[in-house]
């Protein structure tokens, strides 16, 4: 019999906080992170909204005791995050802050049968004027070639902490994250690793700033997701990692919230665009509660994509109401964090999970006027609900589409009913 997978460790960091309970805190007070800094490197910075994270790279190194020579705000900030959910699942007693592989790390955390399944779009191309300069300055190598492809943040996070079991660096796009909780699921219910560390990480990049502002999708001001004024997406960047873990090994631990049910999809229908329809997002939605044994009605929140961009927001919408009719409370906080992009899918599970732990939704800002067409109104108040399944929406450019469902923990249900 197929494992079920449980989510017992977690970390964050965004435009909104660099922990668990700062995001939290931030979400419940309807806060927003979304202002006008960003790159240094970019000229849209003072033009363009961001969802940047506070710290800089000289005090990402002092946090995460990272000071190596190349090493990209891509990998701090998944460091950061890593850091946090491995500590918060016990993997992690304490940290070496220079050099070479951390101390203190449990067996659990270096054993073979430990996965880690990462994601990201921009890697360590977040330095490419950095090696642009090197490479035409004549310099003999660079100290950024290392860090430049996108699986150098697994790699960097492998050896850092001396992992021995599958590494692996998933990229599609917004949904990249999503997809390696989902496989990190998989992996654990076919019985092929006891546990996974599972999430994403993607930072500001002039290189990714010039590729949205090109498509013409950048929001001059603050996003405003479901609104039928939205005028577009805000870009952000963080990272968030999850552990998941099978139930037979649960015992005497802290558990978050099982991983009841997943779906990856493709539509196909455009590189950019979502089909009007919502074929891809009804699918993803579709899949991932027959997944979890539900029906559509036991979902009692969404944490919906809802980047704010015409296409996305008017698709995502129609997909509700096809798998709902009447759709539960929902809400995009990539109005409070931008659009996060390889992280979002990991960022936000985590936020989705917090509303189960805590029994709490939280709402979108921004929003005033529903679509014409739908009349969708998202949660715009933080609101104390008694929940048992959310569901966690990550759709990204190809028509890669995926849905995930959380279910509260069980020693949790009798708290619940």
């Amino acid at each position: 019999m197929a494992s079920r997978v449980f989510v017992t460790g977690m970390g964050v960091i965004s435009a909104i906080g660099d922990s668990l309970a700062a995001n939290r805190k931030a979400l419940v007070r309807k806060e927003s992170g979304i202002g006008y800094s960003g790159p240094a490197n970019s000229r849209y910075v003072g033009v363009i909204p961001f969802g940047s994270v506070t710290f800089s790279n000289a005090e990402l190194m002092e946090h995460t005791g990272i000071y190596d020579a190349g090493v990209s705000r891509t990998t701090l900030l998944a460091a950061h995050a890593f850091r946090q959910a491995i500590q918060d699942a016990g993997l992690l007693l304490s940290e070496a802050t220079s050099g070479g592989a951390a101390s203190g790390c449990t067996t659990l955390l270096t054993a073979t049968d430990t996965a880690l399944i990462g994601a990201t779009t921009v890697g360590g191309m977040c330095l490419t004027d950095e090696l642009y300069r090197d490479t035409n300055g004549g310099a003999q190598g660079s100290g950024y070639l290392a860090s430049y492809d996108g699986a150098s943040v697994q790699q960097y996070l492998q050896n850092r902490y001396g992992l021995s079991g599958l590494v692996t660096t998933i990229n599609t796009a917004c949904s990249s994250s999503a997809n390696a909780i989902q496989y990190g699921g998989r992996l654990i219910r076919n019985g092929l690793v006891r546990r996974a560390i599972v999430g994403g990480v993607d930072s500001l990049a002039k290189y990714t700033i010039n590729g949205f502002n090109a498509l013409q999708i950048l929001a001059p001001a603050a996003c405003k997701p479901f609104d039928e004024h939205r005028q577009g997406l805000n870009l952000g960047e963080g990272a968030g990692f999850l552990v998941l873990e099978r139930e037979e090994d649960l015992a005497g631990k802290k558990v978050y919230a099982e991983l009841r049910g997943s779906c990856n999809v493709n539509d196909a229908y455009h590189a950019s665009s979502l089909s009007p329809d919502g074929e891809g997002p009804f699918l993803a939605m579709q899949g991932a509660l027959r997944s979890a044994g539900l029906d559509a009605s036991a979902i009692g929140y969404i944490n919906a994509h809802g980047t704010g961009t015409e296409n996305n927001d008017a698709s995502e919408s129609q997909a509700m109401i096809r798998i709902f009719g009447t759709p539960p409370a929902f809400a995009s906080t990539k109005s409070s964090t931008g659009h996060t992009l390889g992280a979002s899918g990991a960022i936000e599970a985590i936020y989705s999970i917090l509303d189960l732990f805590y029994q709490e939704a939280y709402p979108s800002v921004n929003f005033s006027t529903p679509i014409p067409e739908t009349g969708l109104r998202p949660l715009t108040e933080f609101k104390p609900m008694k929940l048992e399944h959310v569901l966690s929406n990550s759709f990204g450019f190809g028509g890669n589409c995926t849905s995930l469902v959380f279910s509260v923990a069980p020693a949790r249900l009798a708290k619940v009913i």
